[in-house]
């Protein structure tokens, strides 16, 4: 009988804990539809403050959710690739196309491009979403545009 009533209380822990990792599974999947499908605006690499425009263009981040692309500027060429997103927060960049034009302020570009290739995962806090390396300070922070 005391094997019974043990039995029994691991098995409802065992379900209970069960539950919670498909709450948090469901967090991540609402939390992915939040950054995906929406153009951040860059407000911050390396905590540098960006300017609303950079050689006339805002830059900017888009996660596409239909084919797993982004597309970006940092204020002069277009840079694009492919992206995946895992549970925890976790994501990764890969390169892909990127025009060519020469600018006259290439700083932010080449910054931006070095913080999507280094990233290793993400936050979300309101309207803002930060790329980070590990427990890092953030490389690259965005915000929502409306």
């Amino acid at each position: 009988m005391k094997h019974f009533k043990l039995l029994t209380i691991a098995v409802c822990a065992l379900t209970l804990s069960a539950c919670s990792i498909f709450k948090k599974s469901e967090l991540s999947t609402a939390q992915t539809s939040v950054i995906t499908d929406r153009k951040w605006k860059l407000v911050e690499l390396y905590g540098k403050p960006i300017a609303d425009q950079v050689n006339g263009k805002m830059p900017f981040l888009q996660l596409h959710t239909k084919d797993s692309r982004y597309s970006a500027t940092g204020g002069c060429n277009g840079i694009g690739g492919n992206f995946s997103l895992e549970g925890n927060g976790r994501i990764k960049f890969s390169a892909g196309m990127s025009t060519k034009m020469a600018c006259d302020n290439m700083e932010v570009e080449n910054e931006l491009t070095k913080a999507l290739m280094t990233a290793d995962n993400y936050s979300l806090s309101g309207e803002d979403l930060s790329l980070n390396k590990a427990r890092m300070a953030p490389l690259a922070r965005f915000k929502a545009v409306k």
